[in-house]
């Protein structure tokens, strides 16, 4: 708790998904001063927005959390968009936060950014083994980025800034749209909007042989907090469970969950995207004493509430 008593906090996409829960725990542990910019008043891709974003809120520490992001339609189609912005956004943020004299900088990757074919479970020492899987790479390789210029950032001017990779996000609050959304609130949203147009079958992409590990936002708002706090090292650390699941048994436990009474349709022209997701958390036991409290099922539970009471008025 002391660690925030007198901090000065940015923390960029703090009104998203995640960043909102992250806002929320900064505000329980008596943070002082907490400045979430909006994309409508500084567009962290021009540098003078940028500049004018650390002077009016003089950070102490930035997270940064702001991403172009979305599943494997959106990357397909915004493949320019999500690397250009992606890039620009945190090349230029961390520059200027070291400039302005910002004490720490969190950068937040993406599981993405890993190889295709990294050995399972993922090891932060294999990060550099292969190109990421094709669908996202841009993204991928945008955010990798930041751990280039968060290393190099050290070695040249001792700046300090960490570098996270948190596996794939799910609970309350997510993205639900039809074009840009994860699999699990798609798979989510594809089985009431079957249950309110009388629909026997949903479509999913893919085979759904391929595997994901699903870290709760809870969790992944504590994992960050803590790092934030603890960890200021140069390697990268992974924030996950450790455990994954295969998109056919997910997509069985969602329809089971939202109480759809149909069958799920596997389109094999669509991409499966990466083989394999699973991670080493070692370190992130090792570093920050942290394990992921939410059980998977639970969280699930949780989200299909969460939705169910969000779109109740069309059922």
């Amino acid at each position: 708790m002391n660690f925030w008593k007198d901090k000065r906090v940015v923390v960029t996409g703090g009104a998203g998904f995640l960043g909102r829960v992250v806002v929320d725990l900064l505000r329980a542990k008596k943070c002082p001063f907490i400045f979430v910019p909006r994309r409508r008043d500084f567009d962290l891709c021009q540098q003078i927005t940028v500049k004018r974003l650390l002077k009016e809120a003089k950070p102490d520490l930035i997270i940064h959390l702001a991403a172009v992001v979305g599943g494997i339609g959106a990357n397909r189609e915004n493949p320019g968009k999500f690397f250009y912005d992606n890039l620009l956004m945190g090349v230029q943020l961390m520059d200027q936060a070291r400039l302005s004299g910002v004490k720490k900088f969190v950068a937040v990757g993406t599981i993405c950014a890993y190889p295709k074919h990294t050995k399972v479970p993922f090891k932060e020492k294999d990060f550099w083994e292969g190109y990421p899987e094709e669908t996202n790479a841009p993204y991928g390789l945008a955010k990798k980025m930041l751990l280039v210029q968060a290393q190099a950032y050290r070695q040249q001017y001792g700046f300090n800034a960490i570098y996270l990779l948190p596996v794939n996000l799910y609970g309350p609050g997510d993205n639900f749209s039809s074009e840009s959304s994860h699999v699990i609130p798609a798979l989510i949203k594809k089985c009431f909007d079957a249950q309110q147009s009388g629909q026997k079958t949903i479509a999913v992409w893919g085979t759904g042989k391929p595997t994901r590990e699903f870290l709760y936002v809870d969790d992944a708002a504590r994992a960050i907090v803590l790092a934030a706090e603890k960890y200021n090292k140069p390697e990268p650390m992974n924030l996950g469970t450790g455990l994954e699941i295969s998109i056919k048994d997910l997509a069985r436990l969602i329809v089971k969950l939202t109480g759809l009474k149909g069958k799920i349709l596997w389109d094999r022209t669509k991409p499966d995207g990466q083989p394999r997701r699973r991670l080493d958390v070692s370190r992130m036991k090792k570093e920050l004493g942290f394990s992921p409290k939410t059980p998977f099922e639970k969280g699930l539970k949780r989200t299909i509430a969460w939705y169910r009471k969000e779109v109740r008025e069309r059922f």
